[in-house]
């Protein structure tokens, strides 16, 4: 059989449990910042990731609730919005995969995909404001 017009992997799963499974590994990429999977599965979520996060630096509300809708998660859509994607600088490729290995049992090739900067949390983007002395 031919593979032209096919797009994507099938991860031997139905099309419901393979968009939960990609919403499921986005929204851990944006609550830790990097996950370790397989190649295969952090080569086919970086480019669905990569577009969520430049309709995220839109910061409106309308992509605000296109993230939200998306990922299925209020909250780590809103930390994309609000925290994440003001750190981030470049136009594109924000994403890296790194290879760590095969993993023991299957062999499967393992990998690491990660923000290629810096991404810091909640409490470390936003300073303190200190108290003045009166």
């Amino acid at each position: 059989m031919h593979r032209h017009g096919y797009k994507g992997r099938k991860f031997g799963r139905e099309a419901d449990q393979r968009t939960a499974l990609t919403r499921g590994l986005m929204r851990s990429l944006f609550k830790y910042k990097s996950i370790n999977t397989t190649l295969a599965k952090a080569k086919e979520i970086r480019r669905p990731a990569e577009k969520l996060i430049t309709i995220a630096k839109k910061g409106d509300l309308a992509s605000r609730r296109l993230v939200i809708a998306r990922l299925d998660d209020q909250l780590i859509g809103n930390e994309l919005v609000d925290v994440i994607a003001p750190q981030i600088k470049r136009n594109s490729g924000y994403l890296k995969i790194e290879r760590t290995g095969f993993r023991r049992g299957d062999n499967a090739e393992m990998a690491t995909i990660a923000f290629v900067d810096e991404i810091k949390d909640k409490a470390e983007a936003k300073p303190a404001a200190k108290k003045e002395a009166k």
